[in-house]
């Protein structure tokens, strides 16, 4: 079985964690080896689960293990990282004192998103051997912006990378020393796009590839159906795909099948309105029992 990422996105409060718990418990009740992770900075899976949840991952059953990922945590990385590469690849920085100026990168535009893909990352790199990752995602703002950044920085690397080469041609400077037959790229600036450039498009591959399902999850009102619409704009914009519509709180099944008309969509699960909280995860697993998820 190839390995299958889920993404649970949707407006806020429409039940984004609570649908990505159930789905998977589900799947863990069902044998398959289930990785939650938690991207919402709000981290509500500890108060879904009743437990604490870190960066370590913590086991919830045998085939079940909750990991958060802390944005804060990436973001400080990020930018130690950041410091140290121009310290390290540039001289013109200590003469210039530069290094008082580094603070200003913590309200650049995009840090945010961009420490969830660090996390996300580092997720599929070091913590292998499950069938299923499932994803609670951020609200809308956030989570848009996360889908978007690869394609958006492949556009924004590739033009500086355009703007480099005339720099380079321009200034007559030689970038490539011939050894035999092989060349060996000496422009630092150059070099340091093309490997951010080939990052963003493995990301990017990944977000596109046929094991990652992005979810969206909404509920029976017609503010949720049209933020959800938008969103489905958005990531089509950058030739996502949904894979799937989750209306969730369902009590009546007719406005759910109004939905999929609206959306047009094939894929269209319904988890109903529950009279009890679902916290704990013998409260989750009850649901699972009393409820059958409906596909229409």
């Amino acid at each position: 079985m190839q390995k299958q990422r889920h993404f649970f996105i949707g407006k806020g409060g429409v039940g984004k964690s609570t649908v990505s718990s159930l789905f998977s418990t589900e799947k863990a009740l069902k044998g398959k080896k289930t990785l939650l992770v938690s991207m919402d900075p709000a981290h509500n899976q500890s108060d879904i689960f009743k437990r604490k949840f870190s960066q370590k991952v913590t086991e919830i059953d045998d085939c079940l293990d909750v990991i958060e990922v802390d944005e804060k945590y990436w973001k400080e990385k990020y930018l130690n990282e950041t410091e140290e590469d121009i310290k390290s690849n540039y001289s013109y920085e200590s003469a210039f004192n530069l290094s008082k100026y580094f603070n200003v990168l913590r309200y650049s535009p995009g840090i945010e998103e961009h420490a969830l893909i660090l996390g996300y990352v580092d997720v599929l790199n070091n913590h292998k051997g499950y069938d299923y990752y499932i994803f609670d995602m951020p609200p809308t703002a956030l989570t848009i912006k996360f889908f978007l950044l690869p394609s958006v920085s492949m556009l924004w690397l590739e033009e500086l990378l355009n703007l480099r080469n005339k720099i380079l041609e321009k200034k007559e400077i030689i970038s490539k020393v011939k050894f035999g037959k092989k060349e060996i790229e000496r422009d630092k600036i150059k070099n340091k796009l093309n490997i951010l450039l080939e990052r963003y498009k493995k990301i990017n591959k990944n977000f596109k590839n046929e094991n990652t399902n992005i979810n969206m999850i909404l509920n029976c009102d017609m503010l949720s159906l049209r933020e959800s619409k938008r969103m489905e704009k958005k990531l089509n914009s950058v030739d996502l795909k949904l894979n799937r519509i989750i209306i969730n709180k369902v009590k009546k099944q007719d406005y759910a099948r109004e939905i999929k008309k609206e959306f047009k969509h094939d894929k269209v699960s319904i988890y109903k309105y529950s009279d009890i909280q679902l916290i704990g995860y013998n409260k989750l697993k009850r649901y699972l029992e009393k409820y059958e998820v409906v596909r229409i």
